[in-house]
């Protein structure tokens, strides 16, 4: 089963599309891509497909890579159709920027549709109204959407290192920081040249560049 947004909903392309399977009463739901307007009505669709006699709702979250706040909308829903079908569910396998999402929202990423528990200790400082800690939430995925908006060569290039050489991502923002120190290129000149060298046809990387990325990824290997 796939699922994706209505044809041309809000005249936009989907940017979350949800794949899944069900195996011996059990539904696996794969979101891929971002938790932003519209994704509880994509869930909605999916969770709609499902049989009557479904005994459990897993979501992988590996492959969501943001959120804002209409992530809260997608995992109330979430929560809503377990309640009414009785039907378990969870929400696993967050990171990244989403992950930190779900700490400033304060759940539980492990499971997320469980209500924050109340502290059992003295807390030092008192717990911020929830007002103010949508505003901070709001604001912080503002924060994330600029940098993202002005880093999508440098972010590309991480994630074509991260497949080609099995880095993390911090690792592969090392690798194109040195590469950018050891052959005094710009730093966006050698994520575009990184990305660039990964198409099909592409040029690869100016053998100066190419020689500071071989020097950077054996250092990584010491």
């Amino acid at each position: 089963m796939t699922s994706g947004a209505p044809p041309r909903l809000a005249g936009r392309p989907a940017t979350l599309v949800i794949d899944g399977r069900v195996h011996a009463g059990r539904a696996l739901l794969l979101p891929r891509g971002e938790l932003v307007h519209g994704c509880a009505d994509i869930l909605a669709e999916a969770l709609a497909t499902l049989p009557d006699d479904i005994g459990r709702v897993d979501l992988d979250m590996g492959d969501v890579v943001f959120m804002d706040t209409a992530g809260l909308q997608f995992l109330d829903l979430l929560g809503g159709y377990s309640n009414r079908q009785a039907v378990p569910a969870t929400a696993t396998n967050w990171h990244g920027q989403p992950l930190r999402v779900l700490d400033l929202a304060g759940l539980d990423p492990a499971d997320p549709l469980r209500a924050p528990a109340h502290r059992t200790e003295p807390a030092t400082e008192p717990p911020a109204p929830p007002a103010e800690r949508l505003h901070v939430l709001q604001e912080e995925v503002e924060q994330l959407r600029r940098a993202i908006a002005s880093r999508p060569v440098i972010d590309q290039a991480r994630g074509v290192l991260m497949a080609l050489h099995a880095c993390t991502s911090d690792e592969a923002w090392h690798i194109l920081r040195e590469a950018s120190q050891l052959s005094n290129t710009k730093l966006r000149t050698v994520a575009a040249a990184v990305t660039a060298g990964a198409e099909s046809d592409g040029p690869p990387p100016p053998p100066r560049v190419r020689a500071a990325l071989r020097t950077a990824l054996a250092r990584l290997r010491r």
